[in-house]
């Protein structure tokens, strides 16, 4: 087996092999935690391997069982699955360590320690998958390992929220199989590059747009786009700050991820209705989620609110199409991951130190914690694009693209949309920070050394996180540079077909 295959391999492998090795130490949550953390990052190591394999071959491919090109099970990484990889990877050792000691009970933690890898998995398996059904396949492992996160604590209001995001992706992967049924009617193969070629021979495109339409309301409603993301806000604002932190800056980045590997590869939006319909949808997706977000009193459903409308800009670089356009959607995941992240990282411990994420029982968090204020500041600027943090440089590639293919509509739109979103962060600012702590409320906390102290690995998870943005704020070329290959090899789609049927 070659170099690259044992790192493909292992970015697959070594989640599995955590999530059963944890389950062996079950009832041991000290030596859960070492092997987590040391898997984690094993696992970051292995996905930096794999990101320096595509800057130097450009594209990597692993036939499982040795399977003939466009057969069996193949696993396909190129520039944008592999960042995806590396990103996913980042932020859960992140999360790994902002979350794996906050537990009510131990049982919890327990099982916590064992469903991460197995959601890691997941996500890996999806973002590597170059066949609709393994596609399907990775997704459900997801769905299961997601729920389980969901609901850990057993609380009333988890499992209400639980049960809504379990009934719609039961419902998007009902969907998602009659689509995939359907391609393999069509064209005899479940094999996406394959497919697309044999789509693109049919004349009759009335059956093609069909099932295309069944894919764009299935990963909808994973990317939690309009009108098909109620159960983001309605779900994950309810778990642990930590799950709830590694479930949002992920699972709807898979849904955008496979939104724009479909449209792609396997039927390109070029002519199409469903262009239009795309550039809509990202348009109502912007503006429903800020609203949204403007709307609400408490610190983590103002964030989840806002991940709707972070998820049309991202859209909107898919309906645009031009390699400007995509690059820009991709850097704004970038973007989105890291500082949606941090914000809910940081509202995570500001419930710990005040007691609660209401606005109307929080305030005085400047006067006590000023370093907490500042780092919310840097995240909060960056969400709304203020320059030169990342937020800007994502806006900018897609408002450059949108006004030069001529979409100057949906470009108003998003700077309006920026300017909603500034106002929700400001609320969050003067409500959380700046006021004065309400009477008859005390904080748990009264002192930055005692909330550091308490809650140390928080602390430097946040920093941590906060010098990321920093860097991909002053220093973007290297990123920009790297989406804009990615979005090369995604709208020049020829070539990836190439390699994958190995013509």
């Amino acid at each position: 087996m070659g170099n690259y295959q044992f790192i493909i391999s292992s970015v697959l492998l070594l989640p599995l092999l955590a999530a059963i090795i944890n389950l062996f130490f079950w009832g041991k949550p000290n030596v859960q935690r070492v092997f987590g953390g040391f898997s984690v990052l094993a696992h970051l190591s292995m996905s930096a391997l794999l990101l320096h394999s595509i800057s130097s071959n450009g594209f990597l491919i692993l036939n499982v069982g040795g399977w003939l090109h466009g057969y069996g099970i193949m696993l396909a990484v190129d520039y944008l699955s592999a960042g995806m990889i590396a990103l996913t990877s980042f932020v859960s050792v992140l999360s790994w360590f902002y979350s794996s000691r906050w537990f009510k009970t131990k049982k919890v933690g327990y099982l916590f320690n064992v469903v991460f890898f197995t959601l890691q998995l997941g996500i890996n398996g999806a973002f590597m998958a170059a066949d609709l059904f393994n596609l399907y396949v990775w997704f459900e492992v997801m769905l299961v390992s997601s729920f389980v996160l969901l609901t850990l604590g057993g609380e009333r209001f988890q499992l209400e929220g639980s049960m809504k995001y379990v009934a719609i992706n039961v419902f998007s992967s009902t969907i998602f199989l009659a689509g995939i049924g359907m391609v393999y009617g069509l064209t005899g193969t479940v094999n996406m590059a394959a497919a697309g070629l044999a789509l693109d021979a049919i004349s009759n495109q009335t059956l093609p747009m069909i099932a295309a339409a069944f894919f764009l309301v299935s990963f909808g409603i994973k990317a939690a786009i309009f009108p098909l993301f109620f159960w983001l806000p309605a779900s994950y604002h309810t778990p642990p700050i930590g799950i709830s932190s590694f479930l949002i800056a992920l699972m709807t980045k898979v849904g955008v991820y496979t939104l724009i590997r479909f449209f792609t590869v396997v039927f390109p939006l070029d002519g199409t209705i469903l262009k239009p319909v795309i550039m809509i949808l990202s348009g109502l997706t912007m503006v429903v989620g800020v609203f949204g977000a403007a709307a609400q009193n408490d610190f983590r459903k103002i964030l989840s609110f806002h991940i709707v409308s972070q998820i049309g800009y991202m859209l909107m670089g898919l309906a645009i199409g031009t390699p400007l356009a995509i690059a820009g959607a991709l850097f704004f995941i970038l973007h989105n991951v890291l500082v949606k992240t941090n914000l809910f990282f940081i509202s995570g411990l500001v419930g710990r130190v005040a007691g609660t994420n209401s606005l109307k029982k929080l305030g005085g968090i400047f006067a006590q914690f000023p370093l907490i204020a500042l780092v919310f500041a840097i995240s909060a600027f960056s969400l709304t694009g203020v320059p030169p943090l990342t937020g800007f440089w994502g806006k900018y590639m897609l408002a450059k693209a949108g006004l030069v293919s001529g979409d100057w509509v949906i470009v108003v739109i998003s700077l309006i949309v920026s300017l909603i979103t500034l106002f929700s962060m400001t609320k969050i600012w003067n409500q959380v920070f700046w006021k004065p702590l309400p009477e008859g409320v005390v904080l748990q906390q009264t002192s930055i050394k005692a909330a550091y102290t308490a809650y140390k690995s928080m602390f430097w998870v946040i920093g941590v996180l906060t010098i990321a943005i920093l860097v991909v704020s002053f220093l973007p070329n290297n990123f920009i540079e790297f989406t804009e290959k990615a979005a090369n090899v995604v709208v020049e789609r020829n070539e990836y077909i190439n390699l994958i049927l190995n013509r």
